[in-house]
This record gives C-alpha cells, sequence and structure tokens, in this order.
C-alpha cells in the first residue's frame, strides 16, 4: 500500500512538472457550399477546388504580384531553346501516407490535369512532346516548340488546378471521381469525419515541410497553425451570420452581401479581402433550342448585367457592370463586340427569336438555392428572357445537384438542362486560353460542350504570341469569335470579402481561401 501511495505521489509530482497540456487550436468555418465532390479534377466546382487546397499541393504557384514561384520544385532549368524543362522536386516531400513524392506521381497527376483543363489540354496537347523521369525527383518536360505558359499552366491557381496526386491515384479516368484523397499538402482530410450535410474535417500533416520563403499569394511557405479545421454545412446565411457572431463559428467565407453591415457594426467581428468574381451564364450549345445560333444571339439582347448585379449584390460598392469577357482593369480586359449587348434590349431579343423561328421550346434554367451570392441570379434571368421572348422552365436545385446534373448531356426534358448561371474569380478569366468557358473544343470542352475550330485556332496562337500587343489583339479576336459563337455571357463583377472573429489573423489574400498562415488567438 505504501508503495502504491509513493508511486502515485511521483506521478503527481511529474504531471506537476510536465505542465498543462497545450488545448487544441480548432478553426470552424461555414464555406459557400457543403461539400459531396471532392475530385477537384474531375470538376471545376469551387468547393471541391477549395478541398484540394488543403489536402493537396502544386508544382508551382503564383504569388502575389501574379508571378509563377516553385512550390513543390526545387529547381527549373529551362534549356538555351527553350524546348527542355528540367524540374527537380525539392526533398522531404511525403504523402500522407509516409511515403515520398515521386516524380512518376507528378507525371501521371500533369497528365489527368491536363487531359481536363482548359490551358492544360491546349498547351499539353499543343506544345509538349514527351514527359520523362531520369530519376526519382526529376521531371523532365520535352516541347514540339516553345511556349511562355508552360510553368504558368503548372501554378495556375483555380479551377482545374493541377494538384500532384499519389500515381495510384491520379492513373483514375479524369471523367471518373477518385475514392482514394491521400494528398501530400499540409491538411490531411478525416474522411472518417466527413458527413455531407454536416461537416468535412482537416487536421495538420505533422509531418508536411513548408517552403522557407514567406508565404505570398498561394506560393511560399504554408506554414499551418492551427490543429484542426472543420468546415460546418449551415446553408441559411443568417444562420450561419448568427453563429459567427456567437462565437460559433470563426469564419464566414461569402457573407451576403446585405449582411455585412452586421459584420461591420460587429466589435467582435471584421472583414478581410476575399475573391472578385465575374458572374457568368453558360449555355449548352448541344441541345436545342441553342443549337440554333440566331436564338442564341437573343440572349446577348435580352440580359442586362445591371439587374444581375443588383439582385446578387445590392451594393455597388461591391459591383461594377464590365461588358468584357476578361476582369476589367486586367491587361486583356476589352468590350470589343460589346456595343448594344447586355443592355436588356427586350424588342431585339424578339425580333431574332422571330427570325430564327423559334417554337417555344422551354430554356431549361437550373437555377441554385444554396449559394447566396447565386440564389438571386436565376429569377432575374428567368424575368428578363421571358421579356425577350423565351419560355423559361427554372428548377431549382442546390449547387451540388446542378454540378452533377451540368455534365449530363441528356435532354432538358430527360434530366438535362440549357442553361446555369455561375461565377468565375478572376484569377481563372485573365485571357483566352485560361477561360473554361471558352474552351471551344467539342466533347473535351467544359460541360456545354461549345465547338467552334474557329475559337480553338484563336486560343492556340495567344499561346504562341510573342509579346504583349499580340496578346492583346488576340484577346479581343477571341472575344469576338466568343460572342458570336454564345460560348457564354458574363453578368458584371463583384468583390466578395470574407467575415471572420477578430481572433482571426493573418488571413492570405489570395483567388482562394486557404487556412494556412491563418493564426487563432
Amino acid at each position: 500500500m505504501r508503495f502504491k501511495q509513493l508511486a502515485l505521489a511521483a506521478a503527481l509530482g511529474a504531471a506537476a512538472f510536465a505542465g498543462p497540456v497545450r488545448a487544441e487550436t480548432v478553426v470552424k468555418a461555414v464555406m459557400h457550399s457543403d461539400v459531396k465532390i471532392i475530385d477537384p479534377i474531375w470538376t471545376t466546382a469551387y468547393i471541391s477546388r477549395n478541398v484540394g487546397y488543403m489536402i493537396y499541393d502544386t508544382l508551382y504557384a503564383l504569388d502575389a504580384k501574379g508571378d509563377v514561384q516553385p512550390e513543390m520544385v526545387d529547381t527549373t532549368d529551362i534549356s538555351a531553346d527553350k524546348l527542355t524543362y528540367t524540374i527537380k522536386l525539392r526533398d522531404g516531400l511525403l504523402w500522407h501516407d509516409g511515403t515520398p513524392v515521386t516524380a512518376d506521381d507528378c507525371i501521371a497527376s500533369i497528365k489527368r490535369w491536363s487531359a481536363k483543363d482548359t490551358l492544360g489540354q491546349k498547351v499539353f496537347s499543343t506544345f509538349v512532346d514527351n514527359m520523362s523521369t531520369p530519376d526519382a525527383k526529376t521531371i523532365v518536360i520535352k516541347l514540339k516548340e516553345p511556349t511562355g505558359l508552360l510553368l504558368f499552366a503548372l501554378g495556375k491557381p483555380s479551377s482545374n488546378v493541377p494538384f500532384m496526386m499519389p500515381k495510384r491515384v491520379a492513373e483514375t479516368d479524369p471523367n471518373k471521381q477518385i475514392s482514394d484523397y491521400t494528398g501530400s499538402g499540409p491538411f490531411v482530410l478525416k474522411q472518417d469525419e466527413w458527413k455531407p450535410g454536416d461537416k468535412i474535417v482537416f487536421t495538420k500533416f505533422a509531418k508536411y515541410k513548408p517552403r522557407t520563403e514567406p508565404a505570398s499569394g498561394l506560393a511560399g511557405g504554408k506554414v499551418v497553425n492551427v490543429d484542426r479545421v472543420e468546415w460546418l454545412a449551415i446553408s441559411d446565411a443568417q444562420q450561419a451570420m448568427n453563429a459567427l457572431a456567437a462565437g460559433e463559428i470563426d469564419y464566414f467565407e461569402q457573407p451576403p452581401h446585405d449582411l455585412l453591415p452586421l459584420v461591420k457594426g460587429d466589435a467582435n467581428l471584421k472583414l478581410v479581402t476575399g475573391a472578385t468574381g465575374q458572374f457568368t451564364m453558360r449555355i449548352n450549345s448541344t441541345q436545342p433550342p441553342f443549337t440554333n445560333p440566331k436564338i442564341k444571339q437573343a440572349l446577348w439582347y435580352a440580359l442586362n448585367q445591371e439587374d444581375f448585379l443588383k439582385a446578387a449584390v445590392g451594393n455597388a460598392e461591391y459591383y461594377k457592370t464590365c461588358k468584357s469577357f476578361y476582369p476589367c482593369g486586367t491587361p486583356m480586359a476589352t468590350d470589343v463586340g460589346m456595343a448594344g449587348l447586355l443592355e436588356g434590349n427586350a424588342k431585339k431579343s424578339q425580333e431574332l427569336l422571330k427570325e430564327a423561328g423559334y417554337d417555344g421550346t422551354p430554356v431549361v434554367l437550373m437555377a441554385s438555392t444554396d449559394l447566396p451570392i447565386l440564389t438571386n441570379l436565376s429569377p432575374v434571368a428567368k424575368q428578363l428572357l421571358e421579356r425577350g421572348g423565351f419560355k423559361v422552365d427554372m428548377q431549382s436545385m442546390d449547387w451540388q445537384t446542378l454540378v452533377a446534373r451540368r455534365a449530363k448531356k441528356d435532354a432538358p426534358n430527360a434530366g438535362g438542362w440549357n442553361i446555369f448561371n455561375t461565377a468565375w474569380v478572376t484569377a481563372d478569366i485573365l485571357n483566352p486560353a485560361m477561360v473554361g468557358f471558352m474552351n471551344a473544343s467539342c466533347e473535351k470542352a467544359l460541360p456545354g460542350w461549345p465547338c467552334d475550330p474557329a475559337l480553338e485556332k484563336i486560343r492556340e496562337a495567344f499561346l504562341r504570341a510573342p509579346d504583349l500587343a499580340t496578346q492583346k489583339q488576340l484577346a479581343a479576336d477571341a472575344q469576338k469569335e466568343a460572342i458570336a459563337y454564345t460560348t457564354h455571357i458574363p453578368l458584371g463583377e463583384y468583390d466578395q470579402p470574407i467575415a471572420v472573429r477578430k481572433n482571426i489573423n493573418n488571413t492570405m489574400v489570395a483567388p482562394v481561401p486557404v487556412f494556412w498562415n491563418l493564426t487563432k488567438k
């Protein structure tokens, strides 16, 4: 008995000298959508992209200035003729299962990504001759002809992102979803705690080796300062705002603009810089009535940017009209071809429909209901299109259902669709080679599947452009052709602040919400 008492006393004394156990740092966030699809190559959905940045890493990344920087890469050697790129991986790269990242993993990942991504398709099908791995840490890419966009493509910031995956995963058909979510990024997906409709959980990857450079944009050292991140599925924006005010969550990715005054009026909350986006209408070019070019042209006259912006954002401080496929204020921005368009000319729309012989075929408009920033776009579209002479069947659904349905090529009355509204962050639409909806490569294009060889020829020429002046001219040419074909329609630009508790600091200014560098006091 005496021995037990001494042992207990010794144990208590040791515990006292060991000091208090550090509490786990948990950040609870409400993102713009529930997570039902994780594969960020299979879909361009931003919530899947956001998951990708948590659990995967990239070979290169863009810094805050938009310059390409190495991320998983140690050195990049480019031959004098600019046809051979020798890329060496940096030391210490591990998959979440503890095995080392290899060059073979990266080549398999590049192949899967480039089969789906708009820019990746162009660069790798047109310019890349072959890829090889002379050793486990070296990637050699040989080109058929030079292009200045190879490294930019491998570091592009948004959907689809060239995330690196283990070879066994990356060899999955890009048109089929993966089920193994092993990455090498700063966080690990807790798959056993993922409950769609409830939450998805990420924990710090203890063996992740960040770069030594300061974080900048999506580049630099991805230093994780929290132990656990939980994304909670709260679809009601007011409920999410109440949870933020009550301290039940720490981070609200996309607070509706009409609720921003509540953030500004609460001493415990603050707004931080989020993404800038472009509202966009996507047209399915494979299904009537939009197999008729003149009927597609009527859309340009029926619609009006200001109406969409007022309905979706409301506060003019956070939006602006912009008659350009590329972000206003960026080098490629142009209003060429836009004269008289997007001004709500219902009469002109009706005239075009009559000339085209429009027979009243209903336009199936998929309307997302759970993303506040998008919710009001479809009712406005329905009103303007009906005013312009279209018959519209608006079908409401949550965003993840819309994402799954838009991949279907069925007839609209059999589960397919004609149009939907979405938004692109401006980092995705800087030039015609990047704009996902400008990809007009038929079956290889994003859902909507435009098929326009003339536009593809212009986009390829852009990749070969020797100077900025030539790039600008080709960007303008691409815009004119995309308008003539009607691949998609820009509906104006907006700024989307993020709302956080005031004890959340060091959030990154980037086109994607990321949780490295962030601290919680």
